[in-house]
């Protein structure tokens, strides 16, 4: 299945039914009068979060969404049926945004979520809604009220617990690999991975959710490269994975240069929990090793993990750090759910 995290679709919610001009005329039965129905209301435009999802794929091959138009009213006081509402149904993580694709109309994060993005037009009267004791043989009935329509960006952004991130050829998909069960594309070339993945790991006896973006390059959020249209999946991780390849030749250069993309892109990716780490540590010497981890360290300012995801070599760290980093943001949550608020103060 092909991996697709932005579409653009047109939305349009049904026409009501126009109400209906009737009147009963039957020999031998007085009280005739005005009995026309009223029409019945458009369909509307609903948006779904379903399970079994992670993609927008089928919104490559149909980008048209109508919905039904209610049917008109009929003689003998008959309500047209309303019109047959159209449900666009999608992954977790899903926002819904206007044509700018700036201005956020939803945002899906559980199962089960539901919005209606357009109302249908409401169906028209009949003549037997307009009859009075001054007006007893109406002949006007109204039109149905005309649908609305836009266009709309759906973006996906996975929902994961922590983010790897890092130059091509870091050796994210490899540790990526090793700690989960998922089976990205590796080879020893940089841009390996061209989409997002997703991989569950499991320590211990706890387990979060991992994500695997493209790599960054310098210039990548003036649209190098691959760009960092990827990086909108990593908005909602807890913490990040920063990998850095220790057999690069200028170290603090490559972590600068990711550190700089975050930024540009901004939505508080910089300021991010960042679990830093030296990987391909097997495929270098101890004393250049202890070299490029003291010039990193003093770069970064932190401390920094050195590891290797294709012999495993201290994996275990990075993910009991991410482990900490999670619970640290749970323990925050929580105390700032409970914080009682303070106490209007009157004089």
């Amino acid at each position: 299945m092909k991996f697709l995290d932005q579409a653009k679709v047109y939305v349009r919610s049904g026409n009501g039914g126009g109400g209906a001009i009737s009147f009963r005329r039957e020999k031998y039965v007085e009280f005739g009068g005005p009995n026309g129905g009223d029409g019945g209301r458009g369909g509307d435009v609903i948006v779904e979060c379903v399970d079994g999802l992670n993609t927008l794929i089928d919104y490559r091959y149909q980008q048209h969404f109508k919905a039904g138009t209610g049917t008109h009213g009929m003689g003998s006081n008959r309500t047209g049926p309303d019109g047959k509402d159209v449900v666009l149904k999608v992954p977790v993580g899903t926002q819904i945004l206007e044509e700018d694709n700036e201005t956020l109309i939803a945002d899906f994060t559980e199962v089960g979520q539901r919005a209606v993005l357009l109302r249908g037009g409401n169906g028209g009267f009949g003549n037997a809604h307009f009859k009075s004791s001054t007006n007893q043989a109406p002949r006007r009935a109204n039109p149905g009220q005309e649908g609305t329509e836009k266009w709309i960006w759906l973006r996906l952004k996975l929902i994961a617990d922590a983010g790897l991130v890092g130059l091509p050829n870091a050796g994210k998909s490899t540790f990526l690999s090793a700690v989960t069960a998922a089976k990205p594309k590796i080879a020893d070339y940089p841009f390996t991975t061209l989409h997002p993945g997703l991989g569950v790991v499991r320590i211990g006896a706890r387990e979060f959710v991992l994500a695997d973006i493209p790599g960054l390059i310098e210039g990548a959020s003036e649209g190098a490269g691959l760009g960092d249209r990827f990086l909108g999946h990593v908005e909602r991780c807890g913490a990040l994975i920063h990998l850095v390849d220790a057999t690069a030749e200028d170290i603090v250069s490559a972590y600068r240069t990711v550190r700089h993309e975050l930024e540009a892109y901004g939505h508080d990716l910089e300021t991010k929990e960042e679990i830093l780490a030296l990987n391909k540590i097997d495929a270098v010497p101890p004393e250049e090793l202890a070299e490029k981890k003291a010039a990193l360290e003093k770069a970064s300012g932190g401390e920094v993990l050195t590891i290797s995801g294709a012999t495993g070599e201290n994996v275990e760290k990075v993910l009991y750090g991410v482990l900490e980093i999670l619970d640290h943001n749970a323990d925050n949550a929580t105390r700032d759910a409970n914080a009682e608020p303070a106490e209007k103060w009157e004089p």
